[in-house]
């Protein structure tokens, strides 16, 4: 067992947060369904797209696993389950009636030709109005939109805690006998493939969590596979050493996709076998960056300690944030490039001046889960223990 601290994914959890900020930058411009679309959506950057969508939230998950399990042995379960329902749940209630509103209103403004003020739609959203429909449905009122995770995270995590560490730790024993050699990349990419070609046709993911069966069959394995590998250094040594056999599985998968997708309905019927290639870049995906991140980002710096507190604030701010100045970025006439890349400098700047403000006001900082450590005193080094959500 390991007792070493697991700073790489720390780094890995700053590095997929920061991915996040890009990605749903380029929702605004491709043509997959979003909350709302540039005057003329894309399929340009799409590929670029699906280089991190296969496996980022799974990352997130399992990073989110090991740092519950750290504080499960730390904490004890009611501990465990204590800490993360202040630090989940407080910023998820503030950010559902404070941060994520704007999203909406303007999603209807764009899709059902809404005229009212913005004061006039919050009157609507905390009476949970259900009458902004069009062909894909209604919106449901107030939503958790982007915030999504904090739920399920949660969730999660008092599953863990009802687990307890013993039983956690003798997973993980078992886990790291099977997960060798061959059986490495093959029992985690059957799991997934089932997963994709049993349930996603029946459960697309609606982010409601009460009735999103292949979302939970995805990333609840993922947070428990962090928990239960949290002190296995074997393990991630194990990751570490396939690393390259995993890049080439994942770029190898990762075009077959994309060539896939590119024919339309050419090669309709494979589609099992292409979801089965989803799942190969998902799980090759997950093991390469954390192979090559734990090969050369394991160490301490306090770049790390003010980054890994800084990002859950922009998480919870950033895609309202990317939403408002798209929207008052329209009349201007940009470029997309340039667009988009004054979109995702604006979002950083104002995300991490909010950061800035909140760390060194105590009553705010619950808000955005942030810890006491991130005030105008130096960070703690406790890394996944301390600040991980």
């Amino acid at each position: 067992m390991q007792n070493q601290r697991l700073y790489f994914l720390d780094w890995l959890r700053i590095g997929a947060f920061f991915l996040l900020v890009l990605y749903h930058t380029g929702m605004y411009y491709v043509t997959w369904d979003w909350h709302v679309k540039a005057p003329h959506p894309s399929d340009a950057i799409e590929p670029l797209m699906l280089l991190s969508s296969p496996w980022r939230m799974c990352l997130l998950f399992l990073i989110g696993g090991a740092a519950a399990a750290f504080l499960l042995d730390k904490l004890g379960g009611k501990g465990l389950a204590k800490e993360r329902s202040k630090r989940l749940l407080v910023p998820l209630i503030f950010g559902m009636f404070f941060i994520v509103p704007p999203q909406s209103y303007f999603e209807v403004v764009s899709d059902v030709a809404y005229q009212g003020s913005y004061v006039d739609f919050m009157q609507l959203y905390v009476r949970a109005y259900h009458g902004f429909c069009d062909h894909n449905g209604c919106l449901d009122l107030p939503t958790w939109n982007h915030l999504w995770f904090l739920p399920y995270l949660w969730v999660y995590t008092l599953l863990l805690a009802a687990i307890g560490s013993r039983r956690v730790q003798a997973m993980g024993a078992g886990m790291q006998r099977y997960l060798q050699g061959w059986k490495l990349f093959v029992l985690p990419v059957a799991f997934l493939a089932a997963g994709r070609i049993l349930l996603l046709p029946y459960w697309p993911h609606t982010h409601n969590l009460t009735a999103d069966w292949h979302n939970h069959a995805m990333s609840l394995p993922f947070f428990l596979l962090g928990a239960a590998m949290a002190r296995r250094g074997e393990f991630w040594q194990r990751l570490e050493s396939v690393r390259f056999a995993a890049l080439g599985f994942f770029l190898a998968s990762w075009a077959t996709i994309i060539f896939y997708y590119s024919t339309g309905d050419t090669y309709k019927d494979w589609l099992p076998l292409a979801r089965v290639m989803y799942a190969m870049c998902q799980w090759s995906g997950i093991v390469a960056v954390c192979g090559f991140g734990h090969r050369h980002l394991n160490f301490d710096s306090a770049k790390r300690r003010y980054l890994t507190q800084a990002v859950f604030p922009v998480y919870i701010l950033h895609q309202t944030l990317i939403i408002c100045l798209a929207m008052g970025l329209r009349s201007a006439g940009l470029a997309p490039v340039t667009e988009g890349a004054l979109i995702v400098v604006l979002t950083l700047v104002i995300s991490f001046g909010v950061f800035e403000a909140v760390r060194r006001v105590p009553l705010l900082q619950p808000l955005f889960g942030v810890g006491k450590a991130a005030g105008t005193t130096p960070a703690a080094k406790d890394g996944l223990v301390q600040h991980l959500a």
